[in-house]
């Protein structure tokens, strides 16, 4: 019977210990080899575009040194660029499995996992396969912002502007009272606390790309 060919890994991670620990593990398995360790995005992108990319399938970081994962496959689509590449993430955030799936994701895996589940998307991925936590598909597009009402949507940017509640009610024609009962129901749509949380989830939002259309 001849021998299986072993994939060649890339590793992209900004933090150099845990790259050094997940090139231990690969070397243990001898399904694989360990063919290079970057820390920034663009060196990733970089090692994608080579005329003979070194390496079959990548794990890449959730956060890398100059950008996110996300960056990273919106500029891969930018230059119809293509890799078998799994996502490690640390973070449990359901809407990170969720953009990278709107990105096109092949594999995804959280660092919490046990190594054979991250061995196993790696096989899965490099086969041509997508391997990915269960997510409910009907609602791959739902995000925070996607549950609001176009006013609601209209109150929150002004918010990000740095409109006060007095320049909110006089733009308006309303009291500032009603103002303050709209960002409460606001507030408890978002599941945040206060205008701080609201604006800063509205920013993150805004920067992994366009909303579906509110109702």
């Amino acid at each position: 019977m001849a021998q299986q060919k072993k994939l060649n890994v890339l590793i992209a991670e900004r933090n150099p210990l845990v790259i050094s620990a997940l090139r231990d593990m690969i070397s243990r398995d001898e399904r694989f080899t360990f063919v290079e360790g970057v820390q920034s995005g663009d060196a990733f992108i970089k090692a994608v575009a080579a005329v003979e990319p070194a390496f079959d399938v990548a794990i890449v970081a959730w956060k890398l040194s100059d950008m996110d994962a996300s960056e990273v496959l919106t500029e891969l689509q930018r230059r119809q660029l293509t890799a078998r590449m799994v996502i490690f993430s640390n973070d449990h955030d359901i809407g990170i499995l969720k953009q990278c799936v709107r990105l096109g994701v092949q594999g995804f895996c959280y660092q919490f996992d046990d190594p054979c589940i991250l061995f196993d998307t790696l096989l899965a991925v490099a086969n041509g396969r997508i391997c990915i936590p269960y997510i409910d598909v009907a609602k791959i597009n739902e995000t925070p912002l996607s549950r609001l009402t176009t006013r609601e949507l209209e109150l929150l940017g002004v918010l990000a502007d740095g409109w006060t509640n007095l320049q909110i009610a006089t733009r308006t024609g309303i009291s500032e009272n009603t103002v303050k009962y709209h960002l409460k129901n606001l507030y408890d749509k978002l599941g945040v606390r206060n205008r701080a949380m609201a604006v800063a989830l509205y920013a993150s939002e805004r920067k992994r790309g366009p909303q579906p259309n509110p109702r």
